[in-house]
């Protein structure tokens, strides 16, 4: 039975592969800051050493972008000092380290998807020091993977769950949401699926992982609406990024070496999305 330690295991990857993992099939060590703090080195390669897991999936993060502008030394510290942090531990035992990562990692101007040949550019202090996590693992660990996902949602509060209260919330009758931030809505459980594939498979490298086709975040809002039948409810207020204090962004991920290594794709994410819906609570 492989052992899998699941890194930051009450995140939303962490979550959701928790939930998805056959522990039948895997014996789970899944922990959070308060069971071992990875951004100790010594904490992380001692708890390693004591567990020897198979793979380590790395689902730690500090992902408020915001947040990361103001605490810039808790934003390297979490995501990537904790990444070095597990890459060492991972290299010490022959381990494979699964890092979760974003399309923050790129924000030049673009017209076309990127694939994993494409160059990183983050401007973000978020994605800034999520590629500092990618090239510590990059560096510092002979089996590794890297998986790039964007706009995640399915688990805890996230954008889905944002608007959707905000539509049944009657002091909220209008949302404003942005026409030029364009990138993949992607299913917790559609990209726990495809970690798991990694994770089974010789797979080593950059992997992007996102449902197909892309959106703007206005788009994506009213498509949440639509599918929940709340179209009446909520009005939505198309604005540009930088009318809230933000920039415009186009990160949409071309999944080229999943295609290349023969593992599914993600559903289009209009169908994960309708999926996930359906599924809720009324």
């Amino acid at each position: 039975m492989k052992k899998v330690w699941i890194s930051g295991a009450n995140g939303h990857i962490g979550t959701a592969l928790c939930a998805r993992l056959d522990r039948n099939r895997y014996d789970l060590i899944p922990t959070d800051v308060e069971d071992v703090d990875v951004t100790d080195m010594e904490a992380a390669r001692a708890f390693a050493e004591k567990t020897r897991p198979d793979v380590i999936i790395n689902c730690t993060g500090f992902n408020d972008e915001d947040g990361c502008e103001t605490h810039p030394e808790r934003a390297f510290r979490v995501n990537a000092v904790a990444a070095r942090n597990l890459a060492l531990a991972a290299d010490d035992l022959g381990a494979k380290l699964l890092q979760m990562s974003t399309d923050d990692v790129f924000a030049e101007p673009s017209h076309h998807p990127y694939n994993e040949f494409d160059t990183p550019c983050p401007k973000t202090l978020y994605g800034r020091s999520k590629l500092a996590g990618e090239r510590f693992v990059m560096t510092l660990c002979h089996r590794y993977v890297i998986v790039r996902s964007a706009w995640v949602y399915g688990i805890g509060q996230d954008f889905v769950s944002t608007v959707l209260g905000c539509a049944r919330d009657p002091n909220c009758p209008w949302l404003a949401v942005a026409t030029d931030r364009v990138a993949s809505p992607t299913g917790a459980d559609d990209l726990a699926a495809a970690v798991e594939q990694l994770m089974d498979r010789p797979a080593l490298g950059i992997y992007h992982v996102v449902c197909q086709g892309h959106c703007s975040r206005y788009d994506f809002a009213r498509e949440i609406l639509r599918d929940a039948h709340l179209e009446d409810q909520l009005v939505l207020h198309p604005i540009r990024a930088a009318d809230a204090g933000g920039a415009p962004s186009y990160t949409v991920l071309d999944n080229m070496m999943l295609r290349l290594d023969g593992i599914p794709q993600p559903r289009p994410w209009r169908t994960a999305l309708r999926a996930y819906i359906e599924g809720l609570e009324p």
